[in-house]
């Protein structure tokens, strides 16, 4: 057992880190006020592979896998969190399931442009009624001849209205289906933008089909099978968010240490109090359990072993921790903290979606306590 990055790897992780320092966070605070969407910060992580990951150098990406990924996303995160679900969801959501369930015809020839940045990618499953309970989908999938025509809308898309390219879940007659629709396909569009207590610089969106019609070649996996796709997707998709939400904690840990040195009270740095020692020492104790444990899922998916279990655990623990240290680090901050002045009241409001998305922190439990007791 050997927990030393590779010296590939390190070089690897000094590049995203150099790129979160000075490309992703002089730009952060003032996207998350603009609610402005970072597709420059993400063309520009593209130039760096960012964008294929995981996708092999015969269509075009980096082919670093799943256990760098988590490390790229924690820099990228730890600058904005924004920017690195952005990134999660791209490589996690939709490289991911092409290159796992797809064609070889397919890989050819949609791969490439995602790895490239070229495209920018969006993951379509939640629906009004269909959000832990993703299996009770009602947007239709019809065959009209050998085609397929997608109607209903979909809800809570990240990246929805910048995205070139979606992987869309549809009820067909044989069930759940995975398709693959480009953004300027006739009756596909945009609706609702929603207005959000945290990453402000992603966009989260409403997007509406209206009798799309997609070939039988963007047909992803079999037909009524895309339940399968969907879940085996969200196991990678939930590794990516737990490196987010590591990310987010490094952040609050790293912002509470500078402040801590740096404000006195009763004639010295609130570093020399035992109840701010305490709560910094368990932050860190807590970020490197969480940080292992999102490496592990993370490095069993790249090896091709189970991992649905590690996987919620990883996001369990990694974001009930962003919770409780983006908490700490405005306590820590006092009244400063609950200003725009300083990052953490951003930090506060961006770790409180880790809980939620790609699956509650209740379905993790459910997940796990499904998988302890072999049902």
């Amino acid at each position: 057992m050997n927990f030393e990055l590779t010296e590939e790897l390190q070089l690897i992780k000094d590049t995203a880190k150099s790129f979160a320092d000075e490309v992703v966070a002089p730009t952060a605070a003032a996207r998350d006020k603009e609610h402005r969407f970072p597709l420059d910060e993400f063309k520009r992580s593209a130039e760096l592979g960012f964008a294929g990951m995981l996708v092999p150098e015969e269509y075009g990406g980096s082919e670093l896998g799943a256990l760098v990924l988590t490390i790229v996303i924690e820099e990228i995160s730890r600058a904005c969190a924004s920017t690195g679900v952005t990134l999660s969801v791209h490589n996690s959501l939709v490289c991911s399931p092409i290159l796992r369930h797809g064609t070889e015809e397919q890989r050819k020839e949609l791969l490439p442009r995602l790895a490239s940045g070229e495209w920018l990618g969006a993951y379509a499953l939640s629906e009004a009624d269909a959000g832990s309970d993703a299996a009770a989908l009602r947007c239709r999938a019809t065959r009209d001849g050998d085609d397929w025509i997608l109607d209903g809308p979909k809800l809570w898309i990240t990246s929805g209205d910048s995205a070139d390219f979606f992987v869309v879940f549809a009820r067909a007659e044989e069930g759940v289906t995975a398709f693959m629709v480009e953004a300027t396909a006739p009756g596909f569009s945009v609706g609702k933008v929603e207005q959000k207590l945290g990453i402000r610089s992603s966009s989260t969106v409403e997007i509406l089909l209206d009798k799309v019609r997609v070939s039988a070649n963007r047909v992803l996996g079999a037909v009524g099978k895309g339940l399968n796709i969907a879940f085996d997707t969200l196991d990678g998709g939930r590794i990516g968010i737990a490196a987010q939400a590591v990310g987010i904690t490094q952040a609050c840990l790293d912002a509470s240490i500078k402040y801590a040195q740096e404000r006195e009270q009763f004639g010295r740095p609130l570093a020399r109090f035992q109840a701010v020692q305490w709560k910094v020492a368990q932050m860190s104790a807590d970020l490197a359990a969480a940080r292992l444990a999102t490496q592990r899922a993370a490095w069993l998916r790249d090896q091709g072993k189970p991992h649905t279990l590690e996987a919620s655990q990883a996001k369990l623990l990694a974001s009930t921790l962003s919770n409780r240290a983006a908490n700490e680090a405005v306590q820590i901050h006092g009244g400063a903290g609950y200003t725009t002045e300083f990052p953490v009241e951003r930090y506060f409001r961006d770790a409180r979606i880790t809980e939620i998305y790609e699956g509650t922190t209740e379905i993790q439990r459910l997940v796990i306590a499904r998988n302890l007791f072999g049902r």
